[in-house]
């Protein structure tokens, strides 16, 4: 059964022999490669370096390079990768054509401009093969020209002068005795920027290299001079920084035989904190053969009273290649599942997105049927917050909690209403009543209250809160607008020009009800102004209530005159009213302030059922419109705007995919395809794992 069949399928016998033969191999690469070893004859044998892992991890390697040409890690999905980093003049390029059998580009400054993304890969045929990958095209190249044809392709994407490009360059190099490795070479780290080079150089490669090895895929190879104090380096701060146990860490040490003295030291003191090791090697001077300059390093090795005594294991550019694919190997195996994963979890999020995203309509019968969806969708929506008050929409968004705010904008304008100066019944107590009694006096019986001052007085205080009402329709109608126009944009997010006519549509029609509740609210407190009528029974209990005291009251006032003058303060408590002045008062005869007493009293019995009549119209006349405007208004409005002379053409124009819409449609069709070809890569290497023997421990 194939892992694409059964993710989680048993291992075979045949692992055991397998991991027998893995720890074999894991043995002779700790044993290290002495010219007298078993291992060297082999190598006299076989071609120089070419490691023993490579017949089996060869189709794993290959996916992980396929997935990178397929540019996977665009998607956000981390490979497993060697980064070989070190500061400038390290030796960097003589480790990496050790390893390749192949010159690299020299010189003063960088050499290195550019990602150069190195595949080894051993076979058998004599003849080199090697091709520079960039920007879309292939080059074949030979050993005679490759360093040339690198510095050229660099040239093409980085330009002529000094500066650095993020942009990869592929170097494949097919050839016989190399070992299997892929490994991302980065430039130098500089400091100072020379003639040609952007003064900030030294941050720009400092932020290439973070961006290579923080994923914690990443294998970082640390390339170190012999003769610097490794504690110092520009390079092992950087890695330290994103690999603080030094456990994705491998130091590769350069020019020993330029600095042997103290060397064993510091690779077994470890003050760096270096997890996966040390390995030291002699670079290749220029004229050498690789040959050569491996005999002479061996020769090195065995002789220098110094190097002689640092482990067998830790010296030797084969040592170095044998390491760099084992862990290599334990690196992808390691992330293989967690890559096929990240693979098909991004894929169904991605085909998630494109199924949610708007069918493209092919006809003007689609279309309106999309519109008619549209406004369906809006209406239920709009019906569930202003007229129901469901919120299971926007349970986080309270601001869509419309029936809820809706009675705190009423609550709130109540409070206002009767927290207003004129609902006040204490101020100027019974003075305004007087006042206006003197003014509307007529010849007739004296005990009676003038109607036309009860008139008067009702319609100051209306006048006085005229404003709040109109205040509150505004407010509540912004209020609307805003919720009406976020559920509309929503829902129409897919349809740009259907978006436009929701839009005005539902401004429009918000401003013609706001401005049909403001007219209908100042008719309202008109028809206040107007006239005094109630056929509610609590004013005239009220009013009796409130009168009990009337000539108790009449009689503190003219009674505390006589007593204590026409100077003094007086403050009364009247039942309803509360603690109020009088002073004032004690110079009026008993019938007029017998008469202003009544009609305050009255004012105050009436004055409470206008406004709780008002807050009452207010609130049904608010719940009708909303109603209204919810079932029947908005889907005409808007369909009179899409359909109009006006503007109209606009079911036409939704057969026109939006641009942002067209590139993110793209731009999921075209991660899909890369996702979908790059699940089929991971899925047959993972069958074939599954199918032969497994080969780590």
């Amino acid at each position: 059964m194939s892992y694409s069949q059964k993710m989680g399928g048993k291992r075979t016998q045949t692992d055991s022999g397998s991991r027998s033969s893995s720890s074999s191999i894991l043995q002779d690469d700790q044993e290290g490669f002495s010219p007298t070893s078993s291992n060297a004859l082999v190598l006299v044998q076989n071609p120089p370096i070419v490691s023993s892992y490579n017949e089996r991890i060869r189709p794993m390697l290959d996916a992980i390079d396929k997935l990178r040409n397929l540019m996977v890690m665009e998607e956000g999905i981390q490979l497993p990768t060697i980064v070989v980093v070190g500061d400038q003049s390290s030796g960097k390029s003589s480790v990496l054509e050790s390893l390749a059998g192949i010159s690299l580009p020299r010189g003063w400054g960088i050499c290195t401009r550019v990602p150069l993304i190195m595949r080894l890969q051993h076979h058998s045929d004599p003849e080199p093969e090697l091709s520079l990958e960039y920007n879309g095209r292939v080059e074949h190249t030979d050993e005679d020209n490759i360093s040339e044809d690198i510095v050229n392709a660099t040239n093409l994407i980085a330009g002529d002068c000094k500066g650095i490009s993020d942009t990869p360059l592929t170097l494949l190099v097919k050839k016989n005795g190399v070992p299997d490795l892929t490994m991302v070479d980065l430039p130098g780290i500089t400091r100072v920027p020379v003639r040609g080079q952007p003064l900030n150089i030294a941050d720009q490669i400092k932020d290439m290299i973070m961006k290579y090895i923080k994923p914690d895929e990443s294998i970082i190879l640390n390339v170190l001079s012999a003769s610097t104090d490794f504690s110092t380096c520009e390079s092992i701060s950087m890695s330290r920084r994103v690999d603080k146990t030094g456990e994705r860490t491998l130091a590769v040490v350069t020019k020993v035989d330029m600095a042997p003295e103290g060397l064993l030291e510091k690779v077994t003191a470890d003050d760096v904190h270096i997890g996966l090791g040390y390995v030291c090697v002699r670079n290749r001077i220029r004229d050498e053969e690789y040959e050569e300059a491996r005999a002479i390093a061996d020769r090195l090795f065995e002789t220098d009273p110094f190097l002689s005594k640092i482990d067998k294991s830790m010296v030797g550019i084969q040592v170095l290649a044998d390491k760099l694919v084992q862990i290599q190997a334990a690196s992808i195996a390691r992330n293989l599942p967690d890559i096929v994963k990240k693979i098909n979890d991004k894929l169904n999020s991605y085909l998630s997105d494109l199924n949610k995203m708007p069918k493209k309509l092919s006809s003007v019968a689609e279309a309106m049927t999309a519109v008619m969806q549209i406004i369906g969708a809006s209406k239920e929506s709009l019906k569930k917050i202003l007229v129901r008050g469901e919120f299971d929409e926007f349970p986080d968004d309270k601001h869509m909690h419309c029936t809820a705010r809706l009675v705190e904008m009423l609550n709130k304008c109540s409070d206002q209403l009767h927290e207003c100066n004129v609902s006040d019944p204490k101020s100027n107590f019974l003075k305004e009543e007087i006042a206006i009694l003197e003014e509307a006096k007529g010849i007739t019986l004296p005990n009676f209250v003038p109607h036309n001052a009860f008139l008067l007085v009702l319609q100051g205080k209306v006048k006085g809160i005229s404003s709040i009402p109109i205040e509150f329709v505004e407010q509540v109608w912004s209020y609307i607008e805003d919720v009406v126009l976020s559920v509309l944009i929503r829902n129409t997010e897919n349809y740009y020009h259907v978006q436009l006519s929701a839009r005005r549509a539902g401004h429009n029609l918000i401003e013609k009800m706001k401005q049909r509740s403001i007219n209908w609210m100042t008719e309202i407190v008109e028809m206040e102004k107007l006239t005094d009528y109630t056929c509610n029974p609590e004013y005239i209990s009220e009013w009796h209530r409130l009168m009990t005291e009337q000539e108790t009251f009449i009689k503190k006032v003219l009674h505390d005159y006589l007593i204590l003058g026409p100077n003094a303060k007086i403050n009364i408590n009247v039942e309803g009213i509360g603690m109020v002045e009088v002073g004032g008062l004690r110079k009026y005869p008993h019938v007029l302030l017998s008469q202003a007493f009544d009609l305050k009293m009255r004012m105050t019995a009436y004055w409470n059922v206008v406004l709780r009549r008002l807050i009452d119209i207010m609130a049904l006349h608010l719940q009708l419109s909303v109603s209204n405007f919810v079932n029947k208004d908005m889907e005409i409005e808007i369909m009179n705007d899409l359909l109009g002379p006006n503007h109209g053409g606009g079911i036409e124009r939704m057969l026109e995919e939006p641009p942002s819409i067209a590139v993110k449609r793209q731009k999921l069709i075209k991660s899909i395809k890369k996702l979908k070809e790059s699940k089929e890569v991971v899925c047959k290497v993972m069958d074939d794992r599954f199918t032969h023997t497994d080969y780590l421990v």
